[in-house]
């Protein structure tokens, strides 16, 4: 039971029209292209964390809070981008372009913060948050993520920041790690070799074979 009072409770889950999917990972590991080719294929709601109107908030944020302030804000728009999936989930599936254990692995890697101290700070509001059906860890070599980096039209900091800031990619990895193995819904699924649309092939077989 929720240990939330109200109002402060989330709303109902009852009434889901479809799965919720999440897609995790390092900056230019493919979570983007994947969450638009599985929503044209399932059908469902294409949604990045963060949602409007933290997105655009998100540069000074990041650029004059420090960390406490900045995990806050970036707590709030997770809470609220829970209330959008709920939403969403009542007339169909929906795929999300990181979640809650970006939340976590970013701004422990970032900041430098013990991965246990981020988790309890997010743990009481957990209970508020929609939990995943799947999600999907990718996972892509040195090599493959620098091609992918010179071909995004979106490039931003936190992309550059993966190679021009010393340990930073290895501290991303090894949080996404931590978390996944203790997230009942994780799936690692490697992104070497393959292209977008084998990785929607492997992950809607595997959201088919969990509803048979």
């Amino acid at each position: 039971m929720s240990p939330l009072r109200a109002p402060y409770t989330p709303g109902a889950d009852e009434g889901r029209q479809g799965p919720f999917v999440v897609l995790e990972g390092v900056s230019g590991v493919g979570k983007s292209t994947l969450a638009r080719l599985l929503a044209e294929r399932l059908g469902a709601t294409a949604i990045h964390t963060l949602t409007d109107p933290h997105t655009g908030w998100s540069d000074t944020v990041n650029r004059e809070l420090r960390p406490l302030p900045q995990f806050a804000f970036y707590l709030s728009g997770l809470l609220h981008t829970s209330d959008v999936i709920r939403q969403h989930l009542r007339t169909g599936p929906v795929v999300a372009d990181r979640y809650a254990s970006s939340l976590m692995a970013c701004h422990s890697a970032v900041h430098r913060v013990g991965l246990d101290q981020v988790r309890e700070l997010i743990a009481p509001f957990q209970p508020y948050l929609v939990a995943p059906d799947t999600t999907f860890y990718l996972i892509g070599s040195d090599h493959s993520l620098k091609e992918r980096m010179g071909t995004k039209t979106d490039v931003k900091q936190d992309d550059t920041d993966l190679f021009d800031v010393p340990g930073r990619l290895a501290r991303l990895r090894e949080n996404f790690q931590s978390v996944a193995e203790t997230d009942p819904s994780a799936v690692t699924l490697p992104t070497d070799g393959r292209s977008p649309d084998d990785l929607a092939d492997i992950i809607a077989k595997h959201l088919e074979d969990r509803r048979a």
